[in-house]
């Protein structure tokens, strides 16, 4: 194998493949990047089995020849260094070959290095999905799901399939779902797709799901997505980036999420978020992260939290509207955050149905976004 290929389309490749492969391998070929070498393009793929990410960089691009191959071939190359050196390289152009037992060169300007490449044959082969089912959803609108849920999904491993982010597709409309049993978020979007495909338990790493939203553009640009049993395949612009299903059930979530409310507010979503941010800044030192809101007599609330160090923060805020019960409750100021600040409308809405019942928050004018938080049971 011996090629020469321009520094900057290799390095990009390099980047985005780079973060599937293993940091610390049971095999050294699973933290390798395989490049594989034809006239018509090179194809550089990583994998951890988990996820695995294939990038293809064509010989030309427009006018302008971004890869020139003399031999082509295939070699596993160490991704950690590989990634590091070809940032760090002086020349424009990249002079890769391939010898025996895989020794590989790679020169630039007067720069030469010496690697010990690995067999081709040895690394994992990409799973082979039935396309017959594709959806499409613009990359924005797919990273703005993921950025609304994601914060939702559990830490613990002690509940891996929590760890995900659960998809439900029914015709067109496609569902994500995130919950650690103390908070939940969901986010509902028009995709493109057969009317009558529809699936259901398809949950995907929330840090698979991270990943993959900083490879996607941030662009009308399309994302093509293929769901099979096991796999989930994500394709854009060159990029092939596929994910393995978490095994499990994910619980039904859907009865906890109250269609009444004893309570209910209306209230500017900058207000309630500022004055929440300066609350949590007490309850974080107490480490409880406990804020309390009370609805007063006045047609206001009553923003609070303690130290028994520092005091009390205390503020009264106004609202659009306040109907039903008076109320007071507390929660978790941090999980109320996390939902605040991925809400871009200027109103939102919080329905209560008693001091030990989930809080429900959702834009005033976005049906298809909703969060939940547990409140805590405090004493005085």
């Amino acid at each position: 194998m011996k090629l020469t290929i321009a520094k900057n389309e290799l390095n990009e490749a390099i980047q985005q493949v780079a973060k599937a492969a293993s940091s610390r391998p049971a095999i050294p070929i699973l933290g390798g990047i395989k490049f594989d070498v034809a006239h018509h393009g090179v194809t550089l793929t990583a994998s951890d089995t988990d996820i695995s990410i294939q990038s293809y960089i064509p010989s030309e691009q427009g006018d302008r020849i971004v890869a020139s191959v003399d031999r082509p071939g295939s070699v596993v190359l160490a991704a950690k260094f590989f990634a590091e050196i070809v940032k760090k390289l002086p020349a424009d152009d990249v002079e890769i070959e391939v010898g025996e037992r895989y020794q590989t060169s790679i020169r630039s300007g007067s720069t030469d290095i010496q690697m010990v490449g690995l067999d081709p044959e040895e690394f994992p082969v990409l799973p082979v999905l039935n396309e017959n089912e594709i959806i499409r959803i613009p990359g924005d609108l797919l990273k703005t799901m993921v950025r609304e849920t994601i914060f939702s999904a559990s830490t613990s491993e002690q509940t891996p399939i929590l760890t995900g982010i659960l998809w439900n597709l029914q015709g067109s409309e496609l569902k994500f779902v995130a919950t650690d049993r103390h908070r939940l978020s969901t986010r509902t979007a028009t995709v493109e797709a057969n009317p009558d495909y529809r699936f259901s338990n398809v949950v995907i790493s929330a840090r698979t799901m991270a990943e993959l939203s900083r490879l996607v553009p941030d662009s009308d640009e399309p994302v093509e997505i293929v769901v099979a049993d096991n796999q989930v395949l994500f394709k854009t612009g060159n990029l092939l980036f596929y994910s393995r299903v978490l095994d499990g059930t994910y619980p039904d979530t859907s009865k906890i999420i109250p269609q009444v409310y004893k309570t209910e507010l209306v209230l500017n979503t900058k207000s309630l978020t500022d004055a929440i941010d300066r609350a949590y800044l007490m309850s974080r030192e107490e480490k409880t992260n406990i804020v309390r809101l009370v609805t007063l007599d006045n047609g206001m609330i009553e923003i609070s939290s303690s130290s028994s160090d520092l005091g009390k923060v205390t503020e009264q805020i106004d609202v659009a509207s306040l109907n039903g019960e008076p109320l007071r409750i507390a929660f978790n100021s941090k999980y109320m955050l996390d939902a605040l600040k991925v809400i871009d409308s200027e109103r939102l809405f919080i329905g209560f149905t008693g001091p030990m019942s989930p809080i429900i928050i959702r834009p005033t004018d976005a049906p298809y976004s909703l969060h939940l938080i547990l409140p805590y049971r405090t004493t005085g």
